[in-house]
């Protein structure tokens, strides 16, 4: 089977972290796999090395003008990457995008995941979001609770297939490794995620200032974030708030793929208060490492960390849950992480996708679209 994943980034989000996983395990199966994607900024490789089994079509994408808005460089993107596609296009028997940037790309014979439902106020983005949840001609979600969203919203029946975890990356970390990071940070609540809105990063903030007052040698430590959306004037929010707050983070930004197993399993608590996920791959990661784990109260949260997680709804309830994960945390509790962590393999997603795609082949032959 000739296989084409297609994402909008060469950069360690979550949804360019899954559509490499994904396609190393396809790949590893014995399909034909090759993963498509903007080389934003010059960038010619992605933040990790690729098994070689798996091809890479790295399209470049320079930067555009310094006075480019968000909504021109999302409809730029999709016309370099739909050019660029359209030439190989008919060499695949399944073509299957990761966001919307790459559904619109690539039009509507292509397969879609929904991660997760954004709102957009940016008009390209929403109408770019749009389209890519109604024209394609089936549809992935990671999470029951997603496809809910999208049945209810849009009437679409999608197959659930969640994500695989790398469980042995980061259960197995490096003692020296996760020493080093203690030794730079002290004790650190983590988040991985960046500052933006989709993270929750201002109440996770609030709650930090709450927190600090039982727990002063804690630090928090934000690490990841880079992101094609700009959030400067929510990020200038944060770091006037933190100001005000006399809370002095730690931002690391971008981590080495190497360092982030240990620097997880280092911290002595996970924060994921995010107001919109799919499935939460990160705090996943986290409960792989046995790292103690406080999320938000979100129904696909619930559905996939169930008891395995603490669940907070406000900041105070963020910042209670942190201080009980500090010192209150059991080894039932963290086992319970690891065993569900370790349920979740890559090699599951590839077989059920596996299945999928062989089911939407079949059905375009019957229907005569092949």
């Amino acid at each position: 089977m000739k296989i084409a994943l297609l994402s909008y980034s060469t950069k360690p989000r979550g949804g360019v972290v899954h559509t490499l996983a994904l396609a190393e395990a396809l790949a590893a199966t014995g399909q034909d796999v090759t993963v498509w994607t903007l080389g934003r900024g010059g960038d010619a490789g992605f933040f990790r090395p690729v098994d070689p089994a798996v091809r890479l079509r790295i399209v470049p994408f320079p930067d555009g003008p310094p006075e480019e808005t968000v909504g021109e460089r999302i409809l730029r993107s999709i016309a370099v990457l739909g050019e660029a596609f359209a030439l190989s296009a008919a060499a695949y028997d399944i073509v299957h995008a990761q966001d919307c940037i790459s559904a619109n790309a690539v039009g509507g014979r292509c397969i879609r995941t929904v991660h997760h439902i954004d709102h957009f106020t940016t008009p390209e983005l929403a109408a770019c979001h749009e389209r890519a949840i109604v024209e394609p001609s089936a549809h992935v979600c990671v999470s029951a609770a997603v496809a809910m969203e999208l049945a209810d919203g849009w009437g679409i029946k999608a197959a659930v297939i969640p994500n695989g975890v790398a469980y042995d990356r980061f259960a197995t970390t490096d003692p020296a490794a996760r020493a080093n990071w203690r030794a730079r940070l002290g004790r650190y609540v983590l988040t991985v995620g960046g500052i933006e809105p989709r993270k929750g990063s201002l109440d996770l903030l609030e709650a930090f200032a709450l927190l600090r007052s039982a727990h002063p040698d804690v630090r928090l430590v934000i690490a990841g974030g880079e992101t094609l959306f700009d959030y400067r004037d929510y990020r200038a929010r944060w770091e006037a708030r933190a100001a005000e707050l006399g809370v002095e983070p730690v931002v690391l930004g971008q981590v080495a793929e190497d360092e982030l197993p240990p620097l997880v399993a280092a911290a002595s608590a996970f924060a994921f208060p995010s107001v919109k996920e799919g499935f939460g791959l990160a705090a996943m990661e986290a409960l792989a490492a046995g790292v103690p784990l406080v999320v938000r109260d979100l129904p696909v949260l619930r559905e996939v960390f169930d008891s395995a997680a603490r669940f907070a709804t406000t900041h105070q309830d963020l910042a209670a849950e942190l201080g009980a994960a500090l010192t209150d945390d059991s080894p039932a509790r963290r086992e319970r992480g690891r065993r569900l962590a370790a349920r979740h393999t890559w090699t599951t997603a590839a077989e059920r996708h596996l299945a999928f795609y062989g089911s939407q082949l079949r059905g375009a032959k019957e229907s005569g679209r092949t």
